[in-house]
């Protein structure tokens, strides 16, 4: 069962490091940090942008699910 663990914990690792690297990159500086903060307030995010952010928080917390449970299986 730990290696089954193990093995899933891996591809979520690389899941995660996949849908964060496709992760369109936001702008430099002062104008991007404007502009990103209103279009995190007025949700200007549409279409695979708006999947992809769903799949890498869906991925991210599964991710974090197999550690906490992987870290527990190991310490006994």
């Amino acid at each position: 069962m730990e290696i089954a663990l193990q093995v899933v914990h891996a591809l979520l690792a690389l899941g995660l490091i996949v849908a964060v690297l496709f992760q369109p990159g936001g702008e430099a500086g002062l104008p991007g940090a404007i502009t990103g903060g209103a279009q995190s307030l007025f949700g200007k995010k549409k279409g695979l942008e708006e999947k992809l952010a769903k799949l890498t928080s869906i991925v991210a917390i599964l991710f974090m699910v197999s550690t906490v449970v992987l870290a527990f299986i190991v310490g006994r």
